[in-house]
């Protein structure tokens, strides 16, 4: 591989990214703005205008937060990259440790640095979105001691499985010989089934407390439809996400017969209890379609494609020197390998982010189908709309900008995708610019 191909490839491919998303960023913004000062007329009915330009000014400030935080991030990873910072922390590290510590000590090292620099670099912009954007409208209600102790707990738990599995992937890397790659992605789904199974048992109570439905009414009925749909799960949880975000949500996590149903608290303090059943149905409704089973083959196999494609990389020495790093002439390659292909990988993939979306948003309409098929369909517009309007989610996002980036359908499509009789005494969905 001709290293200066690859190094006019990947500045290409960061400008173009860079500049693709301060185009849709802007765009998004100027849309939201021309349309602050009038709820649609679709919305009039349901949306106040101090909610909607609530939630158009969220939209704004975080925008502008995003426009710099990318620009940011675009100039750290040249730095990496590059200009030599890679290359600098492999030098020393490898200099210092190697000798005395051996190969694998040295390259774990090198991963973990990288991991804590990076983590530094982010964490002001992660505690100015919390602590002034998300506090500014209301949302914030993580205090200065659990954004800590959360950052202290992420990094044990990030070290206690990280560290394990990037071991097992550096010693598959080094023994496995050519098709090392292969074994590696083997043992990395083997790894995600296995977190699959432990993450609602033993991560996830570190972070939150998980206590079972107290509402006995609420919880039959949670059962009654789970039975109609043919779902089995071990219990019905709430967690206290109040304590970190007045944002509302629910999930299903776990594998197998470790799957939970788990509502925020502030969802239910939200919505009545006919809206949960119907939200709830929108969840089930994934499942029923198999949509997460899909996404989780998709993913196993763009991860199986992606390491065939750094098993080949990893050997040529214009890879390492096309992204500004020397490679080792007498110690592994193998962790700056994987580093440099974390680091250059989404540069290159970030324009199949369209496609992704939209996928991701004819799920979301199935979804509402399915909801709509085994509960109230006016019901689940309802709590669409409280959703929207909870979470400041703008009502007039820029077209393009949601073809590109928006996993779910704004609001006026979801509701004019649902049937007639479910948006009966709901605003008129049908899309219009005011």
């Amino acid at each position: 591989m001709d290293s200066s191909t690859l190094t006019l490839a990947f500045a290409g491919a960061l400008l173009l990214s860079l500049a693709t998303r301060m185009w849709l960023a802007t765009r998004q913004m100027r849309h939201v703005a021309n349309h602050r000062d009038r709820v649609p007329a679709a919305f009039s009915a349901a949306v106040t205008l101090q909610a909607h330009q609530k939630a158009a000014d969220y939209t704004l400030v975080k925008g502008r937060f995003g426009l710099l935080s990318a620009a940011f991030g675009s100039a750290v990873l040249l730095g990496w990259t590059l200009l030599g910072g890679v290359d600098l922390l492999n030098t020393f590290l490898r200099d210092a440790l190697l000798p005395a510590y051996g190969a694998m000590a040295y390259q774990l090292a090198l991963l973990t640095a990288f991991a804590v620099i990076s983590g530094l670099i982010d964490l002001p912009f992660e505690c100015y979105s919390t602590f002034r954007i998300e506090q500014r409208f209301g949302f914030n209600r993580m205090t200065a001691r659990l954004f800590v102790v959360d950052l202290v707990k992420g990094a044990a738990v990030g070290a206690l499985i990280g560290l394990p599995l990037a071991a097992l992937v550096l010693w598959i890397m080094a023994v496995s010989g050519g098709l090392w790659w292969l074994w590696a992605w083997a043992a990395w789904v083997g790894f995600n089934l296995v977190l699959l199974v432990l993450y609602p048992t033993v991560i996830a109570p570190l972070f939150n407390k998980f206590e079972p439905l107290p509402d006995e009414a609420l919880k039959a009925r949670v059962q009654a439809l789970m039975q109609r749909c043919g779902f089995a799960a071990k219990g019905l949880f709430v967690m206290d996400g109040s304590r970190r975000s007045a944002h509302a949500n629910a999930y299903f996590t776990g594998l197998g017969a470790a799957k939970r149903v788990v509502f925020f608290d502030t969802l239910l303090a939200r919505l009545s209890p006919s809206e949960v059943e119907a939200v709830l149905a929108h969840e089930l409704g994934h499942f029923k379609h198999r949509h997460v089973l899909k996404r989780m083959i998709g993913i196993f196999g763009l991860s199986l494609a992606g390491l065939a494609l750094l098993g080949w990389l990893a050997g040529q020495s214009g890879f390492y020197t096309g992204l500004g790093v020397a490679p080792n002439l007498a110690a592994p390659n193998d962790a700056l390998a994987l580093l440099l292909f974390m680091l250059a990988l989404p540069q290159f993939t970030f324009f199949i982010a369209p496609l992704l979306a939209q996928m991701s948003r004819r799920d979301e309409f199935q979804a509402d189908a399915y909801a709509c098929a085994q509960a109230d369909g006016r019901d689940l517009a309802s709590a669409l709309l409280k959703l929207h309007e909870d979470n400041a989610a703008t009502l007039t996002p820029d077209p393009l900008y949601v073809r590109f980036y928006y996993s779910h359908p704004p609001a006026a499509e979801r509701l004019a995708k649902l049937p007639p009789a479910a948006v009966a005494g709901q605003p008129d969905p049908s899309p219009s610019t005011p």
